[in-house]
């Protein structure tokens, strides 16, 4: 059973992320086409005649290459090589390398892929789309990364190794968690199944990228995701002469910092503040951020130092060592993917505004922009939870105090509101008002000084007694604010704390069918979906 409401009303996303859904007028310019389905026929003609027959060979080489030694569903596969044919597509999201997926929503960016690429074959059924998880494998910063929750316990991967891309970091000294998972977990059918997951995914596969792309195919291969690791030489090769406008004519650094400013103004939080060169130098075990100075090129922390000629030449023969930062990695997965839309997350959307104008200034088609879906689940016995104390899902929203104070009056037996003592009030001041017309402004002020003080002596009674009531009522509240916790934990929304582990425990594989069933990526809407609960033995 699922329930819906605006991504507005409940109070956890940016007002740039309710900005873009709602199509305000003042973000228009800082995307192409608003993700409404008519407007993909537009994207699949722009990118059609953009993205080369070579550029297609070349993702279909490097993903077969990837997949060498995954065991691969047949529909996966069709789509790799559906990827050769100019009227194939792909739908995008992208996601760290999170140990063990990391929080929930890594599963709801994945769905909501999986399922716009359903609804665009339903509705352009000429042509194929294919949903592909983009990994982070170029990212550095492990501490983002490296834990998980499971019922409120913290999994924490202590590792070394703090230099170079998380992908190629070994798993082999992950050892130390699988002790704790193998009491934690519990030993249900489910909970089996989890326990050997995770050692199948780290034990049985040497480094963080070939583990998690293991993770993501096992989760959702069947239902044909195509997991790319962009960190080839083949694929740089095709960034060659964007790599060469950030280093030399630092093109990045002047658009996406005009956009800010614009975004700015506006009003909104800006996500990424650009630099000259958004370039790391990746080698072995290094990546550390190229700079310049002096008309040379440095790669900090380091020796490196080359002049321009020789770090263009170092381009054109070794393009792999030239990553992307979070500015460049964008247009990245633009250019060497045939790809319509990307899906992502309020920060990410956030920064995707910033990037317009850069697209436009290095010629590649912008993609149209999806928040991906958001869920709050809960079981069938907190749904009876809360028809018992007569709550309404949406009611979990509110701020504990806002929560509390609601519940108490709802469930007072003396009226806390005090609406109707001062409409009379004011009523009875209506006749002062008009006597005080007549006379001079003085008396007039002192009768609204009155009216006020009185209506303010009414609402610090009604705080009073909603305050008295509060400490009544305190055991059932108690058991509402208790709720809530359990399913906002640590007043976070579900998705961005609890792994999918926790949830999978109790609900199994249909955890992922009923997702896939329910989230609606165009509509816009933050879902609340109850699960009814398969208790394994």
């Amino acid at each position: 059973m699922a329930d819906c409401l605006p991504y507005r009303a409940t109070d956890y996303f940016s007002d740039i992320v309710y900005d873009y859904i709602e199509k305000n007028k003042d973000l228009e310019e800082f995307y192409g086409h608003f993700p409404d389905l008519e407007n993909f026929k537009s994207q699949i003609d722009s990118k059609q005649k953009q993205f080369s027959k070579s550029q297609r060979e070349t993702l279909v080489q490097v993903l077969k290459k990837q997949y060498q030694n995954v065991e691969t569903s047949s529909l996966t596969s069709t789509h790799i090589e559906d990827i050769d044919d100019d009227k194939t597509f792909t739908i995008t999201t992208g996601h760290q390398l999170n140990l063990f997926t990391g929080p929930l929503y890594f599963l709801y960016k994945i769905v909501s892929t999986i399922n716009l690429a359903k609804t665009l074959k339903s509705e352009y059924p000429d042509y194929n789309f294919v949903p592909v998880y983009w990994m982070a494998s170029e990212d550095h910063d492990f501490d983002e990364i490296n834990f998980f929750h499971f019922k409120r316990k913290t999994y924490r991967w202590k590792n070394d190794a703090d230099e170079g891309a998380v992908g190629k970091f070994s798993t082999e000294n992950i050892s130390e968690l699988f002790q704790k998972i193998e009491s934690d977990f519990g030993n249900s059918d489910h909970a089996e199944y989890l326990k050997g997951l995770f050692t199948k995914t780290y034990r049985e596969h040497d480094t963080l990228a070939e583990a998690t792309r293991f993770l993501a195919n096992e989760l959702f291969g069947k239902h044909g995701l195509v997991i790319l690791d962009a960190d080839e030489k083949s694929l740089k090769q095709n960034f060659i002469s964007h790599i060469k406008n950030d280093l030399v004519y630092h093109t990045a650094f002047s658009q996406i910092q005009k956009q800010s400013d614009k975004l700015s103004d506006l009003g909104y939080k800006v996500q990424v503040n650009p630099r000259e060169i958004n370039l790391f130098y990746m080698k072995d075990n290094l990546r550390a951020r190229i700079v310049k100075q002096d008309e040379n090129y440095y790669v900090l922390d380091t020796e490196l130092k080359y002049s321009e000629t020789e770090i263009l030449d170092l381009v054109d023969k070794y393009p792999e060592r030239f990553s992307p930062n979070v500015s460049l990695r964008p247009l990245y997965q633009e250019v060497v993917l045939p790809n319509l839309c990307y899906i992502g997350g309020g920060g990410e959307l956030a920064y995707w505004l910033e990037l317009k104008s850069y697209f436009d200034a290095e010629n590649v088609l912008f993609p149209i922009l999806l928040l991906r879906n958001s869920a709050l689940l809960y079981s069938d016995k907190t749904a009876k939870k809360l028809k018992n104390l007569d709550l309404n899902i949406k009611d979990l929203f509110l701020t504990p105090p806002k929560l509390e104070a609601k519940h108490t009056k709802k469930i007072s037996k003396i009226d806390i509101d005090f609406e109707d003592q001062k409409d009379f009030l004011k009523k009875q001041f209506e006749s002062l008002f008009e006597i005080a017309k007549q006379t001079d402004e003085s008396f007039y002020g002192a009768v609204a000084a009155q009216e006020q003080k009185q209506i303010n002596g009414l609402e610090n009674l009604e705080k009073r007694l909603l305050k008295a009531q509060k400490k009544k009522l305190h055991d059932e509240n108690s058991r509402v604010l208790k709720l809530q916790e359990m399913l906002f934990p640590n007043g976070l929304l579900q998705e961005r704390y609890l792994n999918f582990s926790e949830i999978y425990v109790d609900f199994g594989d249909e955890l992922i069918s009923t997702l896939l069933e329910n989230l609606k990526p165009l509509e816009l809407e933050f879902t609340c979906l109850e699960l009814n609960v398969y208790h394994s033995k």
